[in-house]
């Protein structure tokens, strides 16, 4: 049964591109709720993980460096679009509390090593224009409230509202840098071509545009002359198409004023983004895990063993499918490519499937000729963020995915969770062509089914929100991955303010 529709909402799904169609599905969504998975087991090393010695580790680097100096096109893919607000919720939660000193253990810790984050001088600036007073005298008449009113409201530095990517997170001794700025020295030591250029794509939300761009045309000139380097540096924002529509309580569409209320699909939605790239392989990586340059050689190391690493299977995987797709082959060749899809690319085939060789090569055929990802695993040490699975597919088949705390919902699938070893940094290396040079279409990789629901409100009223398959989860489902561990010290995110005061961020 489709929902009946006013002329007002018609004309307002015209204006953001969303089909009555696919406003249908999600409320049948809402009305029904998604699968769940079947989660066989949590990636391990050995087990879904490549664990990668130190010759191996050098050999990877080889490949990608020897890649670099080739034609095609490399691209570093950052999401941007977020307001820093959650990172300064403690700092919100203490304008709003009656006292006026810092009472928590986090408030203390703030205004203790206050001089310790990049941001200080600016904020003393602020301080002193707006208030009269240093922010040492403003601690020394116990005006806390005012130093934080200068960070984060519009009249002062505004770090309330704005996106992380614009923040002064690190300090040199004759500058200080932002993470869009540390991104981009960043890019140069694994993504520079031979021509030294380095090609930049942030995702950003539209009222942010002209302030990255006004920092990007700052700091471009000198940034170019210190790394010897050209940067393509580019933005796109998340489609309004990808906006999914609210609902109340009783599954019916949530009206704002008379409205329909639609809200942003979650980092899932940014897929339509990544899709309109063509480069030939993009690297992702968050706008908040980024670190100072003297921590950047062993985040380089990495990110260039992963690039290799998909260099090599997916050179691998194009050859095989060459030849299946020539007809040219014998048994041998066809138990070596089954060995590969199972061994290296980490998929096993239903037991339950009968297949003749006919059917066997256009099942691998059908396997091999998808988007390929290289994902940096680390060690679980209590870090938030999803984790590796091994997870059953539609057509019988398990393979690694990743998957988010919303995702493992059942007893059983939170007791094997329990036992997970690694979590998912957000550290791919993504290949998005064909053994032909073709881009694929990756919305046709994307598994619907794996949104969620989650609770929210709006004008004091409850309402229920649809999340759209997160990015590197069910946007990337029916992709094949190979799961990697790389250390610990590659994971840097900055997810509170006081994590800039950790030694990687100092």
């Amino acid at each position: 049964m489709t929902y009946s529709f006013s002329i007002e909402d018609k004309n307002q799904l015209n204006e953001k591109g969303i089909s009555e169609h696919k406003i249908d599905e999600q409320l049948n969504y809402f009305k029904n709720g998604f699968p769940t998975l079947n989660i066989k087991k949590p990636a391990s090393i050995n087990e879904g993980i490549l664990q990668v010695d130190e010759s191996d580790q050098l050999k990877y680097i080889s490949i990608w460096e020897k890649y670099l100096k080739s034609d095609k096109h490399i691209t570093k893919f950052v999401p941007a679009s977020g307001a820093a607000s959650r990172m300064f919720k403690d700092l919100f939660s203490f304008l709003e509390s009656s006292s006026d000193e810092p009472t928590t253990d986090f408030e203390k810790k703030f205004f203790k090593n206050i001089r310790s984050f990049a941001f200080y001088h600016a904020l003393n600036e602020t301080c002193v224009i707006a208030h009269g007073m240093s922010i040492d005298d403003l601690i020394t008449h116990k005006k806390f409230k005012k130093i934080v009113h200068s960070l984060l409201s519009e009249e002062g530095l505004n770090y309330g509202e704005l996106p992380k990517g614009l923040l002064l997170f690190h300090s040199y001794n004759d500058k200080k840098r932002t993470p869009m700025e540390e991104h981009l020295v960043e890019g140069t030591m694994y993504a520079k071509d031979d021509k030294n250029n380095v090609n930049v794509h942030f995702t950003i939300s539209p009222h942010h545009e002209k302030l990255f761009i006004a920092l990007l045309d700052e700091i471009r000139v000198e940034l170019e002359k210190t790394l010897n380097a050209s940067f393509n540096v580019t933005f796109s924002i998340q489609k309004p198409s990808t906006d999914t529509i609210a609902v109340d309580l009783e599954n019916k569409p949530f009206r704002d004023e008379g409205v329909l209320l639609f809200r942003p699909g979650g980092h899932g939605a940014l897929i339509e983004n990544l899709n309109d790239l063509h480069s030939d392989i993009v690297f992702v990586k968050n706008i908040d895990n980024i670190v100072p340059d003297r921590y950047k050689e062993n985040d380089a190391k990495y990110k260039k063993m992963l690039g290799g690493i998909l260099i090599e299977t997916q050179s691998k995987a194009f050859g095989y499918l060459k030849k299946l797709q020539s007809g040219e082959y014998t048994t041998e060749n066809l138990n070596e490519i089954k060995k590969f899809i199972e061994n290296t690319l980490y998929i096993t085939i239903s037991s339950s499937k009968d297949f003749d060789n006919n059917k066997l090569v256009q099942y691998m055929i059908k396997k091999l000729n998808r988007p390929i990802r290289v994902c940096g695993m680390v060690r679980n040490e209590g870090e938030p963020g999803g984790g590796p699975f091994i997870v059953e597919n539609k057509d019988g088949s398990y393979s690694p995915h990743i998957l988010e705390g919303s995702q493992i919902v059942t007893d059983e699938a939170k007791e094997l969770a329990s036992k997970s070893t690694h979590f998912n940094p957000v550290d791919l290396v993504c290949g998005i062509k064909d053994n032909k040079g073709e881009k694929f279409n990756l919305l046709n990789y994307i598994d619907k089914e794996t949104g969620f629901i989650s609770s929210k409100s709006q004008s004091g009223r409850a309402l229920k929100a649809l999340e759209l398959p997160g990015l590197w989860n069910g946007a990337m489902s029916d992709w094949n991955t190979i799961f990697v561990e790389v250390p610990i010290s590659t994971f840097n995110p900055v997810k509170t303010v006081n994590d800039l005061l950790r030694d990687e961020h100092q």
